[in-house]
C-alpha cells in the first residue's frame, strides 16, 4: 500500500512539474534547425515563424542552418538533442525520401514527435513553349509517340520534383529521358533554353517565367488549383485521379518531448502560420500555409514513406 502511494505521489509531482514547465515555456531561446541553406522553402518558413512568434513569445526562436546530406545532418542533430522542447527541426518531405537513399543514424518516425505541418509548395508541370502539347493528355500521347526522345529536367535524382515526374511516368506510361541538375536553378535555365522539354518546378521559383512567356504550365501537382493560377488544372483533374506531389514543410521535436510542450508549440505555430498577414505573405512567395494536428502530420510522414519507398525501390529494380 505504501509503495502504491509513493508511486502515485511521485507521478503527481512529475505531472505537476511538466505542467508547470509547459506554462512557463519557453523560458529560454528555442533553436529551430534547418537542414537546407538560406532562401529555400524550408528556411523561408522557419524564418517567417521566427519573426511572427517574436510577437508573442518571451524568448526568441533562433533559426540555425545546418545544410547537407538532403537535410539529414540537421535532423540527426535534433534526434540526438534533449527532449525538452528547446531544439526543434524544420523538415520538408525530403524527410520521407532520404531514408531510402542513404543510411541514417536516426529513425525518421520513431525518433521524433510531430508538431505540425506548416506549409506546402506545389509543383507546376512546365513545358518549353515549343512543345506542341497543350494539356497532360496531349503530352502523354506525344511522349508515347516519341519514346525516350523527350527529356525532363530535375534538381537532382531523388529530389521531390524528380520523384513527382517518375510517379507521373509510372501512371501514364510516358517514356522520358531524365537529365539531372545540381539544383532547380540550372534546370530551369536549360528548360527555358530548350535543352530539355519539360520538368516539375516549384510555383515559388518558376511563376515569373510563366508571366513572361518563357515557360508554359499545363498542370499543378497540388490537390486543388493554385488561387493565383486558377486557370491551370491539377494533375488529378487532367486525367490522373488522386495524384498529389507537392513539397510540404513541418516542424518536429525529439521523441519524448512532454506532450504539454508539444501542444503549446502546435498551438503557437498554427496561430502564427494562419495569421492573415503571414498567409498572404507566403502565398505571394508561392507557398500555401497548412495547419495540421500532430497526428495528421504523423500520418502524412508514414503515408509518404510508404509511397516514395515503393517508387524508389521500383526505380532501383529498373536499373
Amino acid at each position: 500500500m505504501n509503495f502504491k502511494i509513493s508511486v502515485i505521489a511521485i507521478s503527481a509531482i512529475f505531472l505537476g512539474a511538466t505542467h508547470a514547465n509547459a506554462q512557463t515555456y519557453p523560458a529560454k531561446s528555442v533553436r529551430l534547425v534547418v537542414g537546407f541553406g538560406t532562401g529555400g522553402g524550408t528556411d523561408t518558413l522557419a524564418r517567417v515563424l521566427s519573426r511572427k512568434l517574436a510577437d508573442t513569445w518571451p524568448q526568441a526562436l533562433v533559426v540555425e542552418n545546418r545544410p547537407g546530406a538532403d537535410g539529414s545532418i540537421a535532423t540527426e542533430i535534433v534526434a540526438k538533442s534533449p527532449a525538452d522542447g528547446y531544439t526543434l527541426v524544420m523538415v520538408s518531405n525530403a524527410h520521407t525520401i532520404t531514408p531510402f537513399q542513404r543510411k541514417l543514424a536516426y529513425d525518421p518516425v520513431k525518433d521524433f514527435a510531430p508538431i505540425s505541418l506548416v506549409g506546402s509548395n506545389p509543383n507546376l508541370l512546365l513545358l518549353h513553349p515549343s512543345l506542341p502539347a497543350k494539356n497532360l493528355k496531349e503530352l502523354t500521347a506525344l511522349a508515347k509517340s516519341r519514346p525516350h526522345e523527350m527529356a525532363f529536367a530535375s534538381s537532382g535524382a531523388g529530389t521531390s520534383p524528380y520523384l513527382a515526374m517518375e510517379l507521373l511516368k509510372s501512371i501514364t506510361g510516358m517514356k522520358l529521358t531524365h537529365v539531372p541538375y545540381k539544383g532547380s536553378g540550372p534546370a530551369v535555365i536549360d528548360l527555358i533554353g530548350g535543352h530539355v522539354q519539360l520538368m516539375f518546378g516549384a510555383v515559388s521559383t518558376t511563376v515569373s517565367h510563366l508571366q513572361n512567356g518563357r515557360l508554359r504550365a499545363i498542370a499543378i501537382s497540388s490537390p486543388q488549383r493554385w488561387p493565383a493560377l486558377s486557370q491551370i488544372p491539377t494533375v488529378a483533374e487532367s486525367g490522373v485521379p488522386g495524384f498529389e506531389a507537392s513539397t510540404w514543410y513541418g516542424a518536429l521535436a525529439p521523441v519524448g518531448t512532454p506532450q504539454a510542450i508539444v501542444n503549446k508549440l502546435h498551438a503557437d505555430m498554427v496561430a502564427a502560420i494562419t495569421a492573415p498577414d503571414i498567409r498572404k505573405h507566403l502565398v505571394d512567395l508561392g507557398i500555401s500555409t497548412i495547419a495540421s494536428t500532430p497526428r495528421e502530420f504523423s500520418d502524412v510522414i508514414q503515408r509518404d514513406m510508404a509511397r516514395w519507398g515503393k517508387l524508389i525501390r521500383s526505380l532501383e529494380q529498373q536499373k
